[in-house]
């Protein structure tokens, strides 16, 4: 999921941004974050549901009510960008045999304490999503929901990675921030209808400490560049979901809010699969 901006929009670093210094910046954020992060958007998320939950953004897609993976029973599937593990829970809840991967040590631990009150324990991996620690056609599912995919310098190589570890026939979805969002403050009230960046732009949003410190980092890619990684991964593109706002929903979530949900996407989900 993504974190909440303030101030939206802060000065960015300019130049190129490793996938080394751009994982090392998550890692950190997401280990000093991860308790006030659960405690402001856990129970969103389902982290304090026995069995966890399955939410694909914060227009509160469910998997229960969408299906967008298909059948889940008795399928190895890898869940990357676990965080504490909600949807990993509810997939093992659900039949699946899961694995959940993410940086964050902090986070992880959230997933440990949280699954206290399961009747299965999902396996959890601590690395990055460039490098998945797995041999090669090992899932019949990839999942994640807003994890790794905003945050990794490389996105095409995670495609790749995807595409090696799934079998012939397996399934990737994936949930990020909505591309054309990047033109747009990260205001949830009228501020944030204003156009202020180029949805070309795609200089890493970033911010770092006094002494210029990356301490977070997201990157930008467009529609057109999120296809083209898919398809250069042997991958094939399925359909993209664009969820619409509720209309009983009136929370905000950082940048999403009502207003801003009822004028444009705030989310796209990539449904893919490996040819068979």
């Amino acid at each position: 999921m993504p974190h909440d901006v303030s101030p939206p929009r802060a000065p960015r670093i300019l130049g190129a941004i490793d996938s080394t210094a751009s994982e090392s910046a998550s890692r950190s954020w997401w280990d000093d974050e991860a308790d006030g992060y659960q405690a402001e958007h856990g129970a969103f998320l389902g982290n304090d549901v026995p069995g966890g939950d399955f939410v694909w953004g914060p227009e509160r897609l469910r998997e229960a009510e969408v299906g967008l993976l298909g059948e889940v029973a008795g399928r190895d599937i890898l869940e990357i960008g676990c965080g504490a593990a909600p949807c990993a829970r509810w997939l093992s809840a659900h039949g699946a045999n899961v694995v959940g991967l993410d940086v964050s040590a902090g986070m992880l631990a959230h997933a440990v304490a949280a699954m206290d009150s399961d009747d299965k324990q999902v396996p959890l991996v601590r690395a990055g999503a460039e490098h998945l620690p797995f041999g090669d056609d090992c899932f019949d599912l990839a999942c994640s929901a807003f994890g790794a995919v905003p945050f990794v310098a490389d996105s095409a190589r995670v495609m790749r990675e995807v595409a090696r570890v799934l079998r012939p026939g397996g399934r990737w979805v994936f949930a990020t921030n909505h591309p054309m969002r990047w033109m747009f403050l990260d205001d949830p009230g009228p501020a944030g209808l204003q156009v202020q960046l180029s949805y070309f732009d795609r200089t890493p949003y970033s911010e770092a400490d006094a002494d210029g410190k990356l301490t977070y980092v997201e990157h930008h890619r467009t529609m057109g560049d999120r296809v083209r990684e898919i398809v250069a991964a042997g991958l094939i593109l399925d359909d993209v979901v664009e969820p619409e706002w509720p209309d009983d929903l009136d929370a905000e979530w950082g940048q999403w809010s009502p207003l801003r949900g009822t004028l444009f996407p705030g989310t796209a989900i990539f449904l893919t699969h490996k040819p068979g």
